[in-house]
């Protein structure tokens, strides 16, 4: 139907569209991952100028076409400045946004995947808490919410908090998944279950998880 719609969601990539304008990919409450264009928002005086780039998280309205959508106006209420200020959090964010990228469809509920997106940014920001730890914890419940995630690996020896850590972040709300911190041997096994999951469920490879793991140094 073709109209004015609005939507509430996050800018996972942009991308220039000649000299002006450019391409959005938007993870939405309503219609799940939806690509739209931005007339004009490449120009120094747009208003969308800054309400386009990634980690813009707010309402947008869009006029919907025969075979397309394009930007008509957005108020965001988060731009993850934080991040924008930290160098090592602003890699895993973006690492966050592309694992977005390749789970979510168009007209598919992705509200749940909307808010661990949402919810690990916040992650990254938290001092308490370490970014090895917050990917960790995304990945597995990445891997929950699409319905891939196996549990427990049935080979090797478990430490007991791995065990516990792994089944709370199977079964806890997104809303309280990054309210725990663990021991160092036990975010080593977390990697080694989130590492081998990743390498057997998901068929390509991430640009910003090379920077990540090869540019910034692992905390662990």
């Amino acid at each position: 139907m073709q109209g004015i719609t609005e939507i509430t969601g996050m800018v996972l990539k942009a991308e220039p569209m000649n000299d002006f304008d450019r391409r959005v990919v938007l993870l939405t409450k309503e219609r799940g991952k939806i690509s739209a264009f931005a007339r004009g928002a490449r120009k120094q005086n747009s208003k969308l100028l800054a309400a386009t780039n990634p980690f813009c998280f707010g309402t947008f309205k869009l006029y919907e076409g025969r075979t397309s959508y394009n930007v008509m106006e957005a108020e965001v209420t988060n731009y993850f400045e934080g991040l924008r200020e930290d160098y090592e959090g602003a890699f895993y964010g973006m690492y966050f946004l592309e694992v977005m990228d390749y789970y979510t469809r168009e007209n598919n509920d992705e509200k749940e995947m909307l808010k661990l997106l949402y919810q690990s940014l916040r992650a990254l920001m938290h001092e308490g808490l370490s970014n090895v730890l917050v990917r960790y914890i995304f990945e597995m419940k990445a891997m929950v919410l699409s319905g891939e995630f196996p549990g427990m690996p049935r080979e090797g020896v478990w430490e007991e908090s791995t065990c516990y850590a792994v089944n709370y972040i199977t079964e806890s709300t997104v809303e309280k998944l990054y309210t725990f911190t663990v021991t160092p041997p036990v975010l080593a096994q977390l990697k080694e279950i989130a590492d081998d999951y990743r390498c057997r469920y998901i068929d390509r490879p991430f640009k910003s998880l090379e920077i990540v793991e090869n540019i910034l140094y692992d905390d662990l």
